[in-house]
């Protein structure tokens, strides 16, 4: 089965493979449906920029902190130059206003998380699946980032082996996506000293969180029930992958009063599901969410749903209720790529 960048952009897509095969619709030309991804108006200060007017203070202790794995990291002082193997650091490290020594797949974030935008010239050390350790090295990095839930990964030896600090993080909680999101970026502040920047970040997170909950109460809308998905192309075919309970951007739309109704089986971790055409063309009338990144190397999903007659046939379609978020939203980022999805949610469900 192909899978699609932003399907194997995240390990669960082939845990799930294995509980769950996708069930892919062969698909018919006929009907369309209102779906064209919104564009990105730019209206959102990226923190970055925010980080030239940032007064907060940067801790010159001792670091000593766990990872997810339980792994105590002890530091003489806190961590400067940092490498990030993963997205969700990258745009943490940005937020706090650090630049990171080098990360993996610059371009591919630039693609997918415009949360926070990375400083020029930073190094590339290759994919996130295989990052090159001597491009790593060559950073000369005193602390790595890296998505893993366990310390039995190569390049955590690797890098060790050359005495490098590696922080191991698990990348998701499906029992409280939110509050992971948010204890992992307050870690990352705690290893690099930036605590008192995190607190700013944070409580303009809670804020927005409160500002988009009232917008939405004070919304006539005629059905609170939603489903978010992504998708690729298998051949002629469309899969879907919903988020369901337990997935970050799930539990983001029920904060703000919203009711995620896709029941079924996900991945314990990141709350993902795997379903086709038929599977989400049972979920009632509620409202569609997916993201409106175009990939870049793959078919649009999107195009060969409208021409699916069960598609335009479901009720959110028929009634125009398909909202494509704003190009570049990370579904598994950090604070700030959270908070672009709460205006996504209420931009498309007052304007």
């Amino acid at each position: 089965m192909k899978i699609s960048p932003q399907t194997h952009l995240r390990k669960p897509v082939f845990v799930l493979a294995s509980v769950s095969a996708v069930c892919a619709l062969t698909l018919s030309a006929c009907g369309t449906t209102s779906t064209d991804a919104s564009a990105d108006d730019g209206s959102s200060t990226s923190t970055s920029e925010a980080c030239a007017d940032d007064s907060s203070t940067t801790s010159a202790d001792p670091v000593s902190v766990k990872d997810d794995t339980g792994h105590q990291i002890d530091l003489d002082k806190p961590a400067a130059k940092v490498v990030s193997l993963e997205w969700q650091y990258t745009e943490d490290l940005v937020s706090l206003c650090i630049d990171p020594a080098a990360v993996a797949d610059a371009k591919g974030f630039t693609t997918w998380d415009t949360a926070e935008k990375l400083p020029e010239g930073v190094t590339d050390v290759g994919t996130r699946q295989e990052p090159n350790v001597e491009s790593i090295l060559s950073a000369n990095p005193d602390l790595v980032i890296i998505e893993t839930t366990s310390r039995d990964d190569k390049i955590v030896g690797q890098l060790e082996d050359q005495g490098i600090p590696v922080m191991a993080m698990t990348g998701a909680n499906g029992k409280d996506p939110i509050g992971y999101m948010k204890d992992t970026f307050s870690t990352l502040a705690e290893v690099t000293g930036r605590g008192e920047r995190a607190k700013t970040v944070l409580s303009d997170f809670d804020a927005k969180v409160e500002e988009s909950k009232k917008e939405l109460a004070d919304a006539d809308l005629p059905t609170k029930d939603f489903v978010y998905f992504d998708g690729w192309v298998n051949g002629s075919n469309v899969a879907l992958r919903p988020f369901g309970q337990g997935s970050l951007f799930g539990e983001l739309g029920e904060e703000l009063g919203l009711k995620n109704v896709w029941t079924g089986e996900v991945d314990p971790a990141y709350g993902l599901g795997q379903t086709d055409i038929e599977g989400i063309s049972e979920v009632g009338d509620a409202n569609f969410f997916y993201t409106g990144t175009d990939d870049p190397e793959s078919e649009d999903y999107v195009e060969l749903l409208k021409k699916n007659d069960i598609w335009s046939n479901i009720p959110a379609v028929k009634d125009k209720r398909t909202y494509p978020f704003p190009s570049g939203i990370w579904t598994f980022g950090g604070p700030k790529s959270s908070e672009q999805a709460l205006d996504a949610y209420v931009e498309a469900l007052t304007k």
